[in-house]
C-alpha cells in the first residue's frame, strides 16, 4: 500500500509509516492494542465521524458503508521501530545544560530559542521523587517539597520552576472527591445573605517571603514562574457551584458581577505583587474556562465577568518586563482573539487532540501568541515511547524555524501517565540540544 495521508507528526519525524489496516469502533471507544493491533503498530483515529458512503477514509482511498456514530482507527506499520526498542525508556532523562531562562522568554517572545525549550505544568508528586533522585530536604524543612520540584526541573532540563505562594486561597466547602468531583458542590455563596458574610481572603496576609526562600536556592539561570490559587473563573464556580452560577448571572447579575469583581481584584493583587520579585521571571494565570465543544460560560459572558481581570493580570506582568502564561482547559476557540488581542497573553498552554491538535494550533496561531505544550495527555497514555518519542521530535522540527514553542504535554503529567511515555517526551527535546 502506498504511503499516503502519513500523519503530520510522523512525516516531520523521519517516520515512513504504512496503514495497514482500518478498525471500526463505538464513539470514544479505542481498539484494544493486544487483541485488535500488533504490537509494533500506531493506533490514529482516522475522521472523528462517519456517516453512511459520505465520508473518504484516509489513506485508503475509497468509501465504505459506516454506522453514523462509529469510529474509524488506522493502523501504522513504524518501520525501523525495533531500532528504538534498545532505549531503556524508565531511565529518568538527564540534561547535561544548564538552566537559562532566556530560552523560555524566547519562546514566549514568539523567537527561535538557543535551543529546545521544555514546559510543563506540573508532574506528580512520585515522578517529581523519582527523577529528584534523593537530593530533595527532608519533609520538617521543606514541607511544600519546593527544593525537590527544583532539583527534579533541573534533572530535566527545565529553565524554570512553577511556584505558588502558601497563605491566600478562597475557602469553600467540602466536596466529595475521589478521583473526579463535580463542579456543583461545596459551594458557599449561593446569594446575597452569603456574599456579604463571607470572609474575603487578605491578599496582603499572603506568604510573599516564600518568594525568597525559593529564590535562595534556585540554580543559576532559573527563574520563578509564579501560579495562582486558581482562577477567576474556577474560584467563583468554587464559591458558588458551577449550576448555580448559570442560573445567578441570569437571576441576579449584579451579585454574580459583585463576586467576580471580590475574586478578581484579589487574584491582580495578588499577581501584581508577586511579579515584581527579582526571581520571578513570569506568571501563570491558571483558569480553565471550556468544555470539550464550547466554552463553560458564553463568550460574552466570559467578557463581561472574567476576562476584564485576566487583562489586568497580564498588564500587571507586562508593567514590569515580565511575560503572562495562560493556562485554561477546554475549547477556547470562539475566544482566541480576546486571548490575543484583549488580554495580551503571551503564550497559552493546555491543548487537547479531540479540541484541535496543537500541530494545527502552532500553524494557526502561532504568530500571535507563544504555543506552549500541547502533546495531547490521552496521546501520551495510550502510546509507546516510542510514538511519543517520534510525535514529540516532529513538533520541535515544525517549529524550529520559527520559534515560539516550548515542548511539554498537553496539560500536566498525573499518575496515570506512564513514566517512560513522559520520559520519551523529555528525551526527544534534550536529543535536539
Amino acid at each position: 500500500m502506498a504511503y499516503t495521508n502519513q500523519p503530520g507528526w510522523a512525516r516531520r519525524s523521519g517516520f515512513r509509516l504504512c496503514p495497514l489496516a482500518v478498525l471500526v469502533t463505538p464513539e470514544n471507544q479505542a481498539p484494544e492494542q493486544s487483541h485488535q493491533r500488533p504490537a509494533e503498530t500506531c493506533l490514529l483515529p482516522g475522521r472523528r465521524r462517519v456517516r453512511d458512503d459520505q465520508q473518504q477514509l484516509p489513506g485508503l482511498g475509497r468509501r465504505k458503508d459506516l454506522s453514523r456514530c462509529s469510529r474509524v482507527w488506522l493502523i501504522w506499520a513504524i518501520p525501523g521501530r525495533k531500532d528504538m526498542d534498545n532505549r531503556n525508556w524508565e531511565q529518568p532523562p538527564h540534561a547535561k545544560d544548564e538552566p537559562d531562562f532566556s530560552n523560555l522568554l524566547a519562546v514566549l517572545n514568539r523567537q527561535v530559542p538557543k535551543r529546545p525549550t521544555l514546559f510543563e505544568l506540573s508532574l506528580n508528586d512520585d515522578l517529581y521523587k523519582k527523577v529528584a533522585r534523593g537530593a530533595a530536604a527532608n519533609e520538617a524543612d521543606d514541607p511544600l517539597h519546593t527544593a525537590e520540584v527544583i532539583c527534579a526541573n533541573r534533572n530535566l532540563g527545565y529553565d524554570y520552576v512553577a511556584v505558588g505562594i502558601p497563605g491566600f486561597h478562597f475557602p469553600s466547602g467540602e466536596r466529595e472527591c475521589e478521583q473526579t468531583y463535580s463542579l456543583n458542590d461545596g459551594f458557599v455563596i449561593p446569594d446575597r445573605k452569603s456574599f456579604d458574610a463571607y470572609q474575603w481572603p487578605d491578599v496582603g496576609s499572603a506568604h510573599y517571603e516564600h518568594l525568597d526562600e525559593v529564590a535562595a536556592i534556585l540554580p543559576k539561570g532559573m527563574k520563578m514562574l509564579v501560579e495562582g490559587p486558581f482562577g477567576v473563573l474556577e474560584n467563583v464556580i468554587l464559591l458558588v457551584g458551577f449550576q448555580n452560577l448559570c442560573l445567578m448571572i441570569m437571576d441576579d447579575e449584579q451579585l454574580a458581577c459583585d463576586i467576580f469583581e471580590a475574586v478578581g481584584s484579589r487574584l491582580v493583587e495578588y499577581y501584581s505583587t508577586a511579579v515584581g520579585h527579582e526571581g520571578v521571571g513570569g506568571i501563570i494565570c491558571n483558569d480553565d474556562w471550556g468544555f470539550k465543544t464550547q466554552t463553560m460560560l458564553r463568550p460574552k459572558d466570559l467578557r463581561r465577568f472574567v476576562f476584564p481581570w485576566h487583562r489586568d493580570m497580564v498588564a500587571a506582568a507586562h508593567a514590569v518586563g515580565k511575560p503572562a502564561i495562560l493556562h485554561s482547559c477546554g475549547n477556547r476557540q470562539q475566544v482566541f482573539d480576546d486571548i490575543t488581542d484583549d488580554m495580551n497573553y503571551d503564550g497559552v498552554h493546555s491543548y487537547e487532540d479531540a479540541i484541535q491538535p496543537v500541530e494545527n494550533a502552532y500553524e494557526q496561531y502561532a504568530s500571535r501568541t507563544a504555543i506552549i505544550g500541547g502533546i495531547d495527555v490521552d496521546f501520551i497514555v495510550r502510546n509507546s515511547p516510542e510514538e511519543v518519542y517520534a510525535r514529540s521530535k516532529a513538533m520541535l522540527e515544525q517549529t524550529a524555524d520559527k520559534g515560539g514553542y516550548a515542548l511539554g504535554s498537553g496539560n500536566s503529567i498525573p499518575w496515570y501517565i506512564p513514566d517512560a511515555n513522559y520520559f520519551a517526551m523529555v528525551q526527544a527535546a534534550l536529543d535536539a540540544r
